[in-house]
């Protein structure tokens, strides 16, 4: 198949066969076109899989206490967001969505700044430049274009610079993927479009779905689709890896849907899921399935030395939770990272500044007297000679 430009692409992989590389009891699965890393990098995926489902448990942790106003828990899909991100090249970018915190941490993001987000504190905690990671997005694949829009414009000025934009299969039904599929297509960005079919929207199950993950007619945009079992880091990092190959070296964008569960609510409390899906997912836990792998195949060492390997990850884990802890308490008790400098701004304030106020006559005329200043953090523009030390791109 050709596009109208004449350049080949590769006919999509059948929607109803996900690639699978570990199956869900450690064991390789061969696979004519794909192949699981070697040991090095199924520990690196391992570990941080361990991180992130610690990370958010410490998260939710905080958001339940009211420290956090709210955290999206990604539980369950850390194999999604792990083999994803560790596919990417120092110099891509990653595109997340509201749910990917643990891709912004594997990304190499402070934790505590990775949560500043839910604080209600700033747009992001981070600096996008130097992690190379835009800020989260909470309205529904608005990320899509904008990893579209910088690939194309890295392009145009000669840059290899690849993208991942992360998506919920909810997001897929908006409009604003739609769009971005047409535009990447069109202009041949090279972006890789990864959909985490977490199974619920909201609290929406998955008889119901708002619209299917990985359109059928996908390749009416002339974007390959991928189909990935999302439980088996492996996979989703053999699979993202060659797209985003296969887009830097100019054969278009792709659509990776990664098929998972999330085992946490929507964004806090409630149990809207039966037992029999809980245990079938269990079963299929993606840190599980590495680690048993790494230990059939000696990965590790023996087994003393593989012991002590996982609890040195383990440990690893740990540690990053005590970080967020310990950086993330404020005076108001509310989550704060001291990364960010300048006094906290109380919930009261933080209202109070988004809040509607009437217009502030000229001096010496009647009515309303001028408001007191907004305690926080104003906007910084930066200096020509910082602009000029930043990188474009």
């Amino acid at each position: 198949m050709k596009h109208t430009d004449g350049r080949s692409q590769a006919p999509p992989l059948p929607s109803t066969e996900p690639v699978r590389l570990v199956d869900r009891h450690g064991r390789r699965v061969g696979h004519p076109l794909f192949t699981a890393p070697g040991p090095a990098r199924l520990a690196d995926l391992h570990r941080a899989m361990v991180i992130g489902r610690r990370f958010n448990q410490q998260a939710g942790t905080l958001a339940r206490r009211g420290s956090l106003a709210v955290y999206p828990s990604s539980t369950g899909q850390e194999a999604a967001q792990v083999g994803g991100v560790l596919a990417l090249s120092e110099q891509d970018w990653l595109f997340p969505s509201y749910r990917d915190s643990v891709a912004l941490i594997t990304r190499g993001v402070d934790p505590a700044q990775t949560l500043t987000l839910f604080r209600g504190d700033w747009h992001a905690g981070y600096d996008p430049r130097r992690h190379r990671c835009a800020p989260q997005c909470t309205p529904l694949a608005t990320n899509a274009s904008q990893a579209v829009g910088l690939t194309y414009a890295a392009r145009r000025e000669g840059r290899d610079v690849a993208a991942l934009a992360l998506m919920g299969d909810g997001a897929t039904s908006g409009g604003d993927a739609r769009e971005a599929y047409d535009f990447a297509a069109v202009w041949n960005a090279p972006v890789v479009f990864l959909v985490q079919n977490d199974h619920w929207a909201t609290s929406v199950s998955p008889h119901r779905p708002a619209a299917p993950a990985l359109d059928p007619g996908a390749s009416g945009y002339g974007v390959k689709g991928y189909h990935v079992d999302g439980n088996d880091a492996a996979a989703v990092y053999a699979v993202v890896s060659r797209a985003l190959a296969e887009a830097r070296s100019g054969g278009g964008p792709a659509i990776v849907e990664a098929v998972t569960c999330r085992l946490d609510p929507h964004t806090g409390s409630g149990a809207y899921r039966d037992g029999a899906e809980v245990a079938y997912w269990t079963e299929r836990d993606p840190l599980l399935r590495t680690e048993a792998l790494l230990r059939a195949e000696g990965a590790l060492g023996n087994d003393g030395e593989a012991d002590r390997a996982l609890a040195a990850f383990g440990a690893d884990a740990e540690r990053v939770a005590a970080l967020v802890r310990e950086r993330m308490a404020g005076e108001d008790g509310a989550a704060r990272s001291t990364a960010t400098a300048g006094p906290s701004t109380p919930p009261t304030e933080r209202v109070r500044v988004v809040s509607p106020r009437p217009r502030v006559r000229s001096a010496g005329s009647p009515g309303t007297a001028p408001r007191p200043p907004v305690r926080g953090h104003p906007p910084r523009s930066l200096s020509t000679a910082e602009l000029r030390r930043e990188p474009r791109l």
